[in-house]
């Protein structure tokens, strides 16, 4: 047997547990390549996406030529090395701990949350713990409502699940370890903080020691059928299962043993259109629309098939075809294209993960997409990861792990991309075209208009030597922004030439998917058609339209996520009215069902020509996502030249920003009871001045064409005049007809 040097990670090697001859690579430890092997070593507080816990023991095996038991879950794997992960001495210990854990239990699991899915009940009964021949004293133990979940001490096992993930994933750090022998408990640290990613401590609980309240007594798992889904809230498309009873969503679930979900997709289930029948008349009016109409108008938070149906639409009657956001992010990708050759940016969730370095650019990502963000925490508590987060507003939910603020002067995103082209790839091997534009760059100009120091970058530059894996993450920010398609080239080059890993963050549900399979347009004629935007005849899935239309969680189809893979959704609760498809029908374009048009997406595009019903809708064993399949990135013709840097527009006085909260991201996050939406505009002294606010003003503005009715509060964490305006309430569509996600306030009142 080799012994452990950590210049040979990643090297194979072949070892020998239970007598079965198992593959590996050195680094990975015992545990990782036995289940790699299909080989079952039981764990209570092992959790794959954190790293090694260390507290159960119950992972213990035995090596051949090692004294005693050693702990598989942390313990590297040697090349060589003869494993025994069950005999009677292992069972024998592993059935001691289990008589541990069962000390004083309250053996109430009747009317526990956990019972018929908990580790504990599990594995009492896999060592055969029948009965108790000693017992500790019992203290008393309060139970703790922690806003979305509550915890009972008394059930715990101090497992310490709850508190890594706190740390590890999430990053809200709320939760550790209070230590006291049997008197231990888990504490938090700001119980007054209702945060609902609280909830991902909970879903890792194997027991019921920590649970969401809202779920608390309302059913047992058993009854629930689990329908497996993807979340629709943004472009994550993580999968989840809606639980089932009698047509209701009690909860969401997931394989949380791998994966993480946010605050919206943990509980803004609850926004199913409740549409009991069919509308002739409604139905009627809305094929005449569609007959009339010069341009339909739609949000890009629908399933491909949907985008499919409404192209054909356009091509039968020649209305346009119109989805602002939609647009703009196809336009920043055609141009990123124009420069990678490649028709989509190359990085993915994973790659995050995996990073030393980890650029944020253009984004408020931890509520623009907080499970990227969670992606981002792992870099950093797994790798150490080098953060740069680059922004006008400095965000301090994520300060925990930014290593790097570098601000920016609102407007000025295309000097900043410049700046960020130059300082990374400016030693790179150029074409001279490129090396040209890059070399006449005005850095000083750039430099003094957009108040990023050159040395600021020196110093990203810098924290960059001797790491391996970058990533590159841009948001909405950037699409919107009048020199966007400039901006993407510049971004493009970083892929190009800066060996980063580029995530281009669709800005809303299946951006990604409309961009690729709709020819959009820029211009609006009437009479028009908003299939859940507005419009003269609107088609609603919140149920506040001419004719209803299902919700996501009502339909079959698909969506195409951030990493790129065509997702299945299902349907998860009852729809009685019409579809889209029906007047498709109605206009000539037969199809029996909306999913017939899933083998039908555009190959051409990157899809392929796959039945739904053939997608799976699973991860696998070991974590990996296998749902659907991933986008095929086609060869797109180079035309590499860049127009000069325009001048930077500046924006002075009162400016607003906007920006939803981790947990909302249009009206159906705001239409589920369990996420409450709070209207306010949240904004510094600064900006109160300049604004002529006071704290508790009672205001409206204009947001394009829509009337913005807000209460001021002025947030002492916050600097500069920039405030930050929720707008998920006020419609699906209306962050899709925005332009710039700034804007300047000119237009404010009291009401």
């Amino acid at each position: 047997m080799s012994t452990y040097n950590s210049t040979n990670i990643g090297k194979d090697i072949t070892l020998t547990i239970d007598g079965k001859k198992c593959k590996g690579k050195f680094g990975q430890t015992i545990l990782e390549i036995a289940r790699e092997n299909d080989i079952y070593i039981p764990t209570m507080c092992y959790l794959t996406k954190v790293l090694p816990i260390a507290s159960c023991r119950m992972c213990v095996v035995e090596v051949e030529g090692v004294d005693g038991m050693i702990l598989s879950c942390q313990e590297k794997a040697l090349d060589g090395a003869v494993i025994t992960t069950n005999n009677d001495s292992l069972f024998k210990e592993r059935q001691n701990i289990m008589k541990l854990y069962d000390v004083n239990h309250p053996l109430q699991c009747g009317v526990c949350d956990k019972s018929g899915e908990c580790d504990l009940q599990n594995k009492t009964l896999e060592f055969k713990v029948d009965s108790q021949n000693f017992m500790a004293k019992d203290q008393r133990r309060e139970i703790q409502n922690w806003g979305y979940v509550s915890y009972d001490p008394a059930l715990c096992i101090m497992c310490e699940k709850c508190v890594r993930v706190s740390n590890e994933i999430t990053g809200n750090e709320l939760l550790e370890v209070k230590m006291g022998g049997y008197g231990s408990t888990i504490i938090n640290n700001n119980p007054e903080i209702n945060d609902p990613s609280l909830a991902e401590s909970a879903a890792v609980c194997p027991v019921g020691a920590l649970v969401s309240r809202h779920f608390k007594y309302s059913a047992n798992a058993w009854e629930l059928q689990k329908i497996p889904s993807a979340c629709s809230h943004c472009s994550v498309g993580c999968a989840i299962d809606y639980e089932v009873k009698k047509n209701k969503i009690y909860r969401v679930g997931n394989d949380a043993e791998f994966a993480t979900l946010c605050g919206a997709g943990r509980y803004g289930f609850d926004f199913a259109n409740r549409c009991e029948s069919k509308d002739k008349e409604a139905f009627d009016n809305a094929l005449k629309a569609f007959k009339e109409a010069k341009t339909i108008l739609f949000s890009s938070t629908i399933t491909n098939e949907e985008a499919l149906i409404l192209q054909k639409i356009k091509e039968k009657t020649g209305a346009k075809l119109v989805s602002p956001q939609a647009k703009a992010y196809q336009e920043f990708m055609q141009s990123y294209a124009q420069i990678t050759s490649k028709s989509l940016y190359n990085g993915t969730l994973e790659d995050i993960k995996n990073s030393s370095v980890v650029v944020v650019f253009g984004s408020a990502i931890a509520k623009d997409a907080p499970v990227v963000k969670y992606h981002i925490n792992m870099a950093s508590k797994h790798n150490r990861a080098r953060v740069a987060y680059m922004h006008p507003i400095e965000d301090n939910s994520i300060s925990n792990i930014v290593t790097q603020f570098i601000k920016y002067e609102v407007g000025s995103e295309e000097g900043v991309a410049a700046l960020l082209a130059h300082t990374l790839i400016k030693d790179k091997k150029l074409t001279k075209t490129i090396s040209k534009f890059i070399n006449d760059l005005d850095i000083g100009y750039l430099s003094a208009e957009s108040n990023v120091g050159e040395e600021e970058l020196e110093l990203l530059k810098k924290s960059m030597d001797k790491k391996q894996g970058y990533s590159l993450i841009v948001g909405s920010d950037l699409y919107t922004h009048p020199r966007a398609k400039e901006i993407a080239k510049l971004i493009a080059l970083l892929e190009l030439y800066g060996d980063f890993k580029v995530i281009c963050v669709p800005p809303t549900t299946n951006a990604l998917g409309v961009s690729l399979i709709c020819d959009l347009d820029s211009e609006i004629e009437s009479p028009t058609v908003g299939y859940n935007m507005d419009g003269d005849f609107v088609l609603s899935s919140v149920g506040d339209g001419n004719l209803d239309i299902p919700a996501l969680n009502q339909q079959e189809g698909t969506i195409t996520t951030l990493d790129k893979r065509v997702v299945p959704l299902n349907v998860a609760q009852p729809y009685n009215g019409y579809v889209l498809n029906d007047i498709a029908n109605a206009l000539g374009i037969v199809a029996q069902y909306t999913i017939d048009y899933t083998k039908s997406l555009p190959t051409n595009r990157g899809f392929e020509a796959v039945d739904f019903d053939d997608l799976a809708n699973r991860l696998d064993c070991y974590g990996n996502d296998t749902r659907g399949y991933v986008l095929i990135s086609k060869k797109v013709s180079v035309a590499r030249n860049f127009d000069d840097v325009a001048e930077l527009e500046t924006y002075d006085g009162a400016v607003i920003y906007h920006c939803d909260t981790p947990s909302h991201f249009n009206k159906y996050s705001v239409k589920s009871p369990l996420l409450p939406f709070d209207a306010i505009l949240i904004g510094s002294k600064a900006f109160a001045t300049a604004a002529k606010l006071n704290d508790g003003d009672s205001i409206e503005f204009k947001v394009g064409s829509v009337v913005c009715k807000r209460e001021f509060k002025v947030d002492e964490n916050l600097k500069g005049t920039i405030a930050i305006n929720p707008i998920a309430d006020i419609g699906v569509g209306l962050f899709e007809l925005s332009d710039y996600r700034f804007e300047r306030l000119s237009n404010i009142r009291n009401s």
